[in-house]
């Protein structure tokens, strides 16, 4: 009778210790997908949107409609649900949202003044690309670069086109620049 009892006992041990492992599995499996998922909520292809529409106002020398884009670029920055950015991204995210609201809040601010608004466009521009590197992006892009902007020291900015369409000089130098790397 012992004996059975000990056998039994240990059974149902032994059983308690499968089902437990086979909850744990299924507990680390679930917060895994959990974590992939969030962390695939994010995107940045409205920022990218916005930061394109406002390049291409500035190529026109159309200092409302880069107004306009700044506007749309800030209010886009401040509707990003930080929730959905993985932990691990989560505060180069932020440091790079931070000046970016800044340079389009100032781009937006400042219809009329192109000059001021290229200045921030060329610190914008940076900021585009750095989130670029840490969250990629699924658009075809090209980083360009123009030498003789940000007052000779170079600036990139980031292109939907190949071709050379300069927004720091916009029509009076055009097509100065070139395509450093696709994105």
């Amino acid at each position: 009778m012992l004996v059975a009892i000990i056998t039994t006992y240990k059974n149902n041990n032994m059983k308690n210790i499968i089902l437990s492992a086979i909850t744990m599995v299924f507990v680390m499996v679930s917060v895994n997908a959990q974590n992939k998922t969030v962390s695939a909520k994010f995107s940045t292809s409205q920022i990218v949107t916005n930061y394109l529409a406002l390049k291409n106002a500035l190529i026109k020398d159309d200092t409302k409609g880069a107004s306009k884009a700044g506007k749309a670029l800030y209010a886009t920055f401040n509707a990003v649900n930080t929730k959905t950015i993985n932990a691990n991204q989560k505060k180069d995210y932020l440091d790079i949202a931070e000046s970016g609201k800044e340079n389009a809040k100032h781009i937006g601010d400042n219809a009329g003044k192109l000059d001021h608004q290229r200045e921030h466009f060329v610190l914008l521009s940076k900021d585009i690309n750095d989130l670029i590197k840490l969250f990629g992006t699924k658009q075809k892009l090209y980083q360009d670069f123009c030498p003789m902007a940000d007052e000779g020291k170079g600036a990139i900015w980031i292109s939907e086109v190949k071709d050379i369409k300069n927004p720091y000089y916009g029509s009076k130098m055009l097509t100065c620049g070139s395509i450093k790397k696709n994105l």
